[in-house]
C-alpha cells in the first residue's frame, strides 16, 4: 500500500494527515502554536513555529507508522492565505509573519485604490483591496519598517515558506498567489502594472507553479529530523479554501461548498475567468489547473453561535444548548438575527456594522433565540449564494462541511434556506484531505483530481428542501436583507461608545 501526507498549516495549528491509496485517513497529528498580538488589530506569528511544529508532527506520524517509510510517496500542503513572510538574500526571515486576520492596513488599502484605481484593481486581481490581503501588508512594512523592507529579497506566503524549509526551493502556486493582490488572476501571471505602481521588482515575487507540480524532494536534514525518506516527493499545494474545495469534491460546474467554521464560506466552482461580480465576492484561481472559484465570506458564522452560547450558557455542551431548536418552526416565530457581531464581509464589507435581534416577543424562549441565530448565519451565507445565482450560476447541490454539518436541524435548515440539495460527506477532512489529494494526483495515482475525488470521497446523507419551509424562508430572507441598511446609521452612531 502506498501513502501520501497532507499538511494543513492553519492559523492556530498544523494538522497532518496520512492517507492511503483508498483515500482512508490512517493517522492524523495536530500541533498548535500561538498568535502574537502586540496591539489591537495586529496578528502575527513566528514562521519558525510552523517549521518546528510541523517537524515534530511529522516525526510523531512517522514514529507511529508501522509500514515502510519508502511507501510514503508524496507530501503536499494547504495553508492559511494572505500572510506575509519576508526573507533576505540568504532566505533568512526578517520579521514575524503578518497574518490574514491582521487589520492594521486600512491606510494602505486606501493608497492602493488611489494609485491603481478601484476599477483597474478589480479588472486585474478580481478582488477589492481589503486589509487581509498581502499587498497592503507589504506596503505597511515599506512605510513603517523601511530598513526591513530594504533588506527584503522575496516575499512568501505561510505554506510556501514551510515548503521551502522542506525542500530548499522557493515557489508560489496560483491559488495562494491569487490572494496577494499582485496576481493577474485571468492571465495567471504577476501583474507588471501593479508591481510598477508600487516600485516592486519582479524578482520580489516567487516563481509560479501549479498546485500539483512537483517542486522538489525532502532535504537530507529534514529527512533526518522527521524520519521521512529523502525520496519523498514534495508538491506545491494550495490555499486553504482551494484545498477545502478539492477535499470536498468541488471540481465541476454547479458544485458549491458551504463551510461553517469560525467564519463561514460559500465557495463555487468556476471554469471561466471573465465573470464580473463587481468585487462583492472573492474570485480566485483554483488548485485545479486553469480553473477558478468564487467565494463569499460571513465573518462571524460559527463564531456568532459560540458567542451566543458562551454568553448565555457557557457550561453547556453544544448538543444540549441546541436541544429544542427542531421544535421551533421555520422563521423562529417572528424572531430574526443578523450575525454581524464582528462586522461583515459579503455582501457588505463593513467593519462597523453590528448584530441585531429583531422582533423579540415575550413569548420567545431560549430555543427561539438559538434557532434565530442558526437561521441568521444561514441567511448571511445565502446572500452569497444569491449573488452567484443572480450572475447566472446554477446551484442545486451544496456540500456542507464544518460545524454546520454536525447538526441535523441545521443541515435541513440549509436545504430549506438555500433551496438546494445538501450533501454531508462520510469523512470530512477539508483542506488537509485536499492537500493529500494534490499529492496523490501529483504522484500519478489518478489521471485527474476529479478521478481522485470520485475514489476518495463519499456522501453520507442528503437533505432535500421542504417546499413549505422554502416558501417561509423566502419571505423572512426578504426582511433579513433590509436589516443591514436600516441599522447601518444606528451602528455608525454607536461606534464611539464601544470599548
Amino acid at each position: 500500500m502506498k501513502y501520501v501526507i497532507g499538511v494543513d498549516l492553519g492559523t492556530s495549528a498544523v494538522k497532518i494527515l496520512l492517507v492511503n491509496q483508498n483515500g482512508e485517513v490512517c493517522n492524523e497529528v495536530s500541533k498548535s502554536y500561538p498568535l502574537i498580538i502586540e496591539k489591537s488589530g495586529y496578528s502575527e506569528q513566528n514562521p519558525e513555529e510552523w517549521v518546528e511544529k510541523t517537524t515534530a508532527g511529522l516525526a510523531e506520524l512517522i514514529e507511529q507508522f508501522d509500514g515502510d517509510v519508502n511507501d510514503i510517496e508524496g507530501i503536499s500542503f494547504s495553508g492559511q492565505m494572505h500572510g506575509l513572510v519576508l526573507v533576505d538574500e540568504n532566505n533568512q526571515v526578517l520579521r514575524n509573519a503578518i497574518l490574514w486576520n491582521d487589520t492594521r492596513t486600512t491606510k494602505q488599502c486606501e493608497e492602493i485604490y488611489e494609485v491603481v484605481g478601484q476599477q483597474q484593481l478589480l479588472e486585474i486581481t478580481k478582488n477589492p483591496a481589503l486589509e487581509g490581503f498581502t499587498l497592503p501588508k507589504i506596503l505597511w512594512v515599506k512605510e513603517n519598517e523601511p530598513e526591513i523592507f530594504e533588506r527584503s529579497s522575496v516575499f512568501m506566503l505561510p505554506k510556501d515558506y514551510l515548503r521551502y524549509r522542506l525542500t530548499g526551493q522557493i515557489h508560489m502556486e496560483y491559488s495562494d498567489a491569487a490572494g496577494t493582490l499582485l496576481l493577474n488572476v485571468a492571465k495567471r501571471e504577476w501583474s507588471p502594472e501593479i508591481l510598477s505602481h508600487f516600485e516592486l521588482a519582479p524578482e520580489f515575487c516567487p516563481e509560479l507553479v501549479e498546485s500539483h507540480d512537483l517542486v522538489g524532494t525532502v532535504t537530507a536534514e529534514f529527512a533526518a529530523e522527521t524520519g521521512l525518506s529523502e525520496a519523498t516527493k514534495v508538491f506545491a499545494g494550495g490555499a486553504d479554501n482551494a484545498c477545502g474545495a478539492i477535499g470536498s469534491g468541488i471540481l465541476s460546474e454547479g458544485k458549491t461548498l458551504c463551510s461553517i467554521g469560525t467564519s463561514g464560506v460559500v465557495l463555487s466552482y468556476e471554469d471561466r475567468s471573465d465573470l464580473d461580480f463587481e468585487g462583492k465576492v472573492h474570485y480566485f484561481n483554483h488548485g485545479e489547473e486553469n480553473t477558478f472559484y468564487t467565494m463569499g465570506v460571513t465573518l462571524a458564522a460559527g463564531y456568532s453561535l459560540s458567542w451566543f452560547k458562551d454568553t448565555f450558557a457557557k457550561e453547556e455542551a453544544f448538543d444540549q444548548f441546541l436541544a429544542g431548536v427542531d421544535e421551533v418552526p421555520a422563521g423562529s416565530n417572528g424572531l430574526l438575527f443578523t450575525p454581524y457581531v464582528v462586522g461583515e464581509r459579503t455582501p457588505h464589507a463593513d467593519s462597523n456594522i453590528r448584530a441585531s435581534f429583531i422582533g423579540v416577543d415575550a413569548s420567545h424562549e431560549r430555543k427561539h433565540f438559538a434557532r434565530a441565530v442558526l437561521e441568521g448565519i444561514t441567511f448571511s451565507l445565502h446572500e452569497s449564494i444569491e449573488l452567484f445565482r443572480n450572475s447566472g450560476k446554477k446551484i442545486d447541490t451544496i456540500i456542507s462541511i464544518g460545524g454546520g454539518a454536525k447538526n441535523e436541524t441545521w443541515l435541513q435548515m440549509q436545504a430549506d434556506i438555500f433551496n438546494a440539495r445538501i450533501e454531508k460527506l462520510t469523512s470530512e477532512q477539508g483542506p488537509g484531505m485536499g492537500a493529500a489529494m494534490l499529492a496523490a494526483y501529483g504522484c500519478g495515482w489518478f489521471t485527474s483530481l476529479k478521478d481522485c475525488a470520485d475514489a476518495f470521497l463519499q456522501t453520507a446523507k442528503t437533505y432535500e428542501p421542504i417546499p413549505e419551509n422554502v416558501e417561509t424562508y423566502q419571505k423572512v430572507f426578504a426582511i433579513y436583507q433590509q436589516v443591514y441598511t436600516q441599522t447601518k446609521t444606528l451602528n455608525d452612531q454607536l461606534k464611539e461608545f464601544r470599548k
